[in-house]
C-alpha cells in the first residue's frame, strides 16, 4: 500500500466504519465484510479518488446493493428446491420418495465434484461452510488459518467461481430471436 493510501486509510476509517454499519443493517451482511470489500476496491483502484469521502460513501452503497442482490438470488443450502411442493404449506410431500432421494443424491454428487475442482483454498472453505456441523465463521477461520474478516470476501469469490463452473455444466437454453 503506498503512502497516500495508507494516510487515507487512517483518515477515512471512522467514516467507513459508520457508513458500513448503517448500510449493513438493511443488507443482512456483516459491516466488517462491507468495510473490507470497500478497502479492497480502493486498493485495486490504481488512481486516487478526487473526493475520497464521497467515493467511500458511494462504494459502501454499491457494495450494499450488490449484497442485497446476492441475498435475493441465493437459496439456503439444504432446503427444498423451489416449486417442489415440499415447502411449508405446499403439500404433503415428505421428500422420502425414491425419485427425490435420487435427485438429491445426483445434486449432491454434482456439487461435491464441482467444489473439489475449485481453485486454491476454495474447496476447503466450501467443505467447511457446507459441513453438517454448522460451524461459525470463527470456527472456520480457526480451522483454515484465515482471518475471520476475510472469510466473507473469500467465500464470495469461491461462490462466484462455483456458479461459473456450474453454469457451464447446465444445458444452455434454446436460442431465440436474433441469436441464430
Amino acid at each position: 500500500m503506498d503512502l497516500l493510501k495508507a494516510d487515507l486509510y487512517w483518515k477515512l476509517r471512522p467514516l467507513l466504519s459508520a457508513e458500513a454499519s448503517a448500510e449493513a443493517a438493511g443488507t443482512g451482511v456483516d459491516a466488517a465484510d462491507l468495510e473490507q470489500a470497500v478497502w479492497v476496491r480502493l486498493l485495486e483502484d490504481h488512481r486516487m479518488p478526487a473526493d475520497p469521502a464521497g467515493w467511500l460513501r458511494r462504494a459502501v452503497r454499491s457494495e450494499a446493493r450488490g449484497a442485497r442482490r446476492r441475498a435475493r438470488r441465493e437459496v439456503p443450502y439444504g432446503g427444498p428446491p423451489a416449486g417442489s411442493g415440499a415447502e411449508a404449506g405446499g403439500g404433503t410431500s415428505t421428500g422420502a420418495e425414491p425419485e427425490d432421494a435420487l435427485l438429491h443424491g445426483e445434486e449432491n454428487r454434482a456439487l461435491r465434484s464441482a467444489v473439489a475442482r475449485l481453485p486454491g483454498r476454495c474447496p476447503e472453505l466450501m467443505r467447511a461452510l457446507l459441513s453438517p456441523r454448522d460451524l461459525t465463521y470463527r470456527e472456520i477461520a480457526g480451522e483454515l488459518g484465515i482471518s475471520q474478516g476475510s472469510l466473507g470476501p473469500v467465500r464470495s469469490r469461491c461462490l462466484g467461481c462455483l456458479r461459473r463452473m456450474l453454469a457451464v455444466e447446465v444445458a444452455a437454453p434454446a436460442l431465440r430471436g436474433m441469436e441464430r
